[in-house]
């Protein structure tokens, strides 16, 4: 491994996300120092820093995260400040705090914060009076400052990755299936079969991302008050990820038959002609089922062919060291056309 890889990231984060989290820390910084005079405002700097994230929802229980650690923290300093501030009482102030985070099952993040906020008491409250008090307030002041500024300044909505992660799955899929309709009608090296199959293969990760891509946009949907205008979007573009399952499970089934029982003779069957224009209608038919669930196809769209697989297919009786093939692929064929149907 690369040392750099330890800390360097293949992606920025956006730059608006960067101006944010800038304004949030050092608005946090001036109006947290102007109503809670005494030490640097240091809490609820850090507070506004944290709460900046990618999405509301993530602001929202990084906010409840950052504050319960602090109050926590702050309270286990409380109790044992009366010791004093020596270095074996910051040392038992942390051991408390995170065997309390274990016992409470907060999140890392809450246990890690409840040990730190416990250590900045001990360590910098000096005896001030009210202290502790003026530590939570600040947070709670930079938690909202943080969550405000991310709401007031264009709130993330993650649409456009999601539908760059569906787009791109489908497209494979739509590939997949011409990939097959092509091997059908010629012929194959053992080579070329492995290449096929391993990219069919391939189709299962780029649901999983285009899946996680969809979750993380309604996520972003969340406690946002741009939602309405997106919710609609990602509902279509799940519908057609859940239609496309059935899809991808038949496409990857026939394409492992076809390697598994694969002969040079095959081409010759007056069936396989017939079912390799099937898939490529179905092809057409899933790059259709993609446009429209973008909202992309409308009164202007080009005028298309019939949808996938309507045409009667005139099946001839298949050789016997082909009808296990034929079979098959004829009847994961009707399971994608019962599939399409739903949607053209």
């Amino acid at each position: 491994m690369r040392m750099t890889a330890t800390f360097l990231t293949a992606k920025r984060s956006p730059v608006l996300q960067v101006v944010k989290s800038a304004i949030a820390t050092v608005a946090a910084w001036f109006v947290a120092g102007w109503l809670i005079p005494g030490p640097l405002p240091v809490f609820a700097a850090i507070a506004a820093l944290l709460v900046v994230q990618p999405s509301l929802n993530q602001s929202f229980a990084k906010a409840v995260e950052r504050t319960v650690g602090v109050i926590v923290g702050v309270a286990v300093a409380g109790v044992l400040g009366f010791l004093g501030t020596a270095s074996w009482v910051v040392a038992i102030a942390v051991v408390v705090a995170l065997l309390l985070a274990w016992a409470l099952k907060v999140t890392p993040g809450t246990g890690n914060q409840m040990a730190i906020s416990a250590i900045l008491v001990l360590a910098l409250s000096t005896g001030t009076p009210g202290y502790a008090l003026d530590r939570i307030l600040e947070t709670l002041l930079g938690a909202v400052i943080g969550f405000i500024v991310n709401v007031a300044i264009v709130p993330p909505v993650a649409v456009a990755p999601a539908r760059a992660s569906v787009d791109a799955f489908g497209a494979e899929l739509a590939d997949s299936l011409d990939r097959l309709a092509a091997a059908l009608q010629s012929p194959q090296t053992p080579e070329q079969l492995t290449e096929l199959l391993v990219t069919a293969r391939l189709m299962r990760p780029m649901w999983d991302a285009a899946d996680a891509a969809i979750g993380a946009g309604m996520e972003s949907l969340t406690l946002n008050p741009r939602a309405g205008r997106h919710r609609a979007e990602l509902g279509e573009l799940r519908t057609a990820m859940d239609r496309f399952t059935t899809i991808v499970t038949q496409t990857v089934g026939m394409t492992r038959t076809f390697v598994d029982r694969y002969d040079d003779t095959l081409r010759a069957e007056p069936t396989v002609g017939a079912i390799a224009e099937q898939l490529r209608r179905a092809a057409h038919d899933v790059r259709l089922a993609l446009q429209r669930a973008e909202g992309t196809v409308g009164e202007a769209a080009p005028a298309v062919e019939p949808a996938a697989l309507t045409t009667p297919l005139e099946v001839a009786a298949p050789s016997s060291d082909h009808w296990i093939l034929v079979g098959s692929l004829l009847v994961d064929l009707r399971r994608i056309h019962e599939t399409l149907a739903e949607d053209l």
